[in-house]
Parts: structure tokens; sequence; C-alpha cells
């Protein structure tokens, strides 16, 4: 049931509108969001973050995955189109500032959409990638007959197809709350189910040991990690988005759509900088003058 609040204040507004000039304030769109300005504050920062750190990260991204030449992840086919999604999205802020504070063009207003349609979506190659590693950890057997990176190209071709078809839509016929909560339910459940899943095993195969191999004790933290980002990342739309009736217009528009997507663009830097940190860092060869009396050639990480 929808609270009749939001339909008082909205009339209100365009009462307002139609008995004096307004010119909407930079920190929100709708003038009664003119009580609860911080999530607006959030949102730019988010936005000018994303510009500084997330363009420069998911361009090293690219870099790094394009030029490997072998001992690539079957997973970097999926990570390599985030970080050109995340990249696109990450240049459409100073857009998406300009537009909301100077422009307000209608033309751009759908370029905005349509970016936010892509980035909704952008959790369905997470979802690929959490699958990619459940298989190759939870059924090891199954991951060595489809290690085929053709394989994940049909699947990236196939999400990509998706994307566009909510991205268009969102732009075209404006914001879809039904669908969006869908997805980002589908995907976080998914996702959630995969990465425990995948700790369950690595926790159990070390069962009666004493220590983990430092390859599963890798892979365990870096699940750990991605579990994180996903919960803080994506936890906060699932819980508030799909009851978007139950609240007020100025709860809903003003605090709570601004905050949950605020924080889901942040992924668009957090995503990158994970994992350049977990980059493997080229090996330099110590000179055998700084080796004096032995016989071995020695590497040392940088």
């Amino acid at each position: 049931m929808v609270n009749s609040t939001s339909d008082d204040l909205t009339l209100n507004s365009t009462s307002r509108h139609s008995l004096e000039p307004w010119t909407p304030p930079p920190w929100y769109q709708f003038h009664v969001c003119s009580v609860a300005p911080y999530a607006f504050v959030f949102y730019f920062a988010v936005k000018v973050f994303n510009l500084a750190i997330g363009t420069p990260c998911n361009i090293l991204v690219l870099k790094q995955i394009a030029s490997k030449k072998s001992d690539s992840s079957t997973s970097d086919i999926f990570i390599f189109n985030l970080a050109i999604l995340d990249a696109y999205f990450c240049l459409m802020g100073p857009i998406d500032i300009f537009n909301r504070l100077v422009l307000n063009d209608q033309v751009v207003w759908y370029l905005q959409r349509f970016a936010y349609g892509l980035k909704d979506t952008a959790p369905l190659f997470l979802v690929c990638i959490c699958l990619d590693r459940y298989v190759a950890v939870v059924h090891p057997v199954l991951f060595t007959g489809i290690r085929d990176n053709r394989i994940r190209v049909v699947f990236s071709v196939l999400t990509w197809g998706l994307i566009f078809a909510y991205a268009l839509t969102k732009s075209i016929l404006g914001v879809t709350y039904d669908i969006f909560s869908g997805l980002i339910l589908f995907s976080f459940a998914l996702m959630i189910y995969c990465n425990l899943s995948i700790i369950w095993v690595l926790r159990r195969s070390v069962t009666g040991k004493e220590v983990m191999h430092p390859v599963k004790k890798k892979a365990f933290k870096m699940v750990l990690v991605i579990l994180g980002i996903i919960i803080v990342n994506y936890l906060p739309p699932v819980a508030l988005v799909p009851f978007y009736s139950y609240y007020t217009f100025v709860q809903f528009q003003c605090r709570v759509t601004t905050s949950v997507f605020s924080l889901m663009d942040l992924s668009s830097s957090i995503e990158p900088l994970l994992y350049i940190t977990k980059m493997d860092r080229p090996a330099v060869k110590v000179p055998d003058w700084c080796c004096i009396g032995t016989n071995s050639t020695y590497e040392v990480n940088v």
C-alpha cells in the first residue's frame, strides 16, 4: 500500500511551482528533498571518487588482462567485460553532475538513464564470475571439461544482450523498480550461495590439518573479500528497494534510492581496486654480484 503522503508532497511541490518561480538547489533534484540533502552530497562525492579513482583503475585492469600471455584466469573474460562497463559508467559521472546542476537537458537525461541501466545490471557479470569460481572449486571434474573460453565468450555476449535490453528500457520508459528488484534479488542470492559454497568447500578441505595450503588460503581470502563487497554494495538495495511502495516520497526519492544507488555506484571503484591488489607483481632477478658465493638465481617480488 502506497503512503498517501507522497501524493500530498507532489501536489504541494506542483502548486508552489505554479505560484512562484523556483530554481532547484544543486544538491537535490526535487523541491521536497530540500529537507534531506545529505544523501545527495554523498551521491556527488561518489561520482567524483569514481572519476578520480575508478576510471584509471578500470583502465589498468583492462590493460593488465589484455596484456596477459598465459596463466590467465578463466574469470578474466568476465572481469574484462565488467571493467569496460564500470569504466564507461565512471566516465559518465561528470556528464551526470553537469546535467543535474546546469543543463537539465532531456536528451542527456536519456543518456544518464541508459548509463544507470548498465550499472543496474552490472551484477550479472559478478554472477558469471561467482559461478565460474563455484564450478572450479565445488565441481572441479566438471570444470576441467568446460575450460574452453569460447563458452565464456558466449555467456558474455548473452549477458551484454540482457544488459543492453534493460538499459534501453530504462532509458526510454524510465525507472522500473519491479524489474530492478527482481534482478538484484536474483543476483544477490546466487552470488551469496556460490561464495558460501566455495568457503564451505575450502574450509572442509583442511579439516584435520593444521594449516591450509597457500593457494587455497589465498583463494579463501579472496572469496571472503568478494563476499564482503557483495554484502556492502548490494545488500542495501536488496533490503530496501523492493519495499518502495511503503515509503513516503521524501523517504524513497530523497534518502533511500539516492543512498543505496550511491553504494552500488561505489562498486565501480572497489571492484577494480580489489583486482589490482590481487594482481601478480612482476619478478625481478637479483644480479649475480648480489649473491656472491651461491649458485642459485633468486627472484624478488616488487
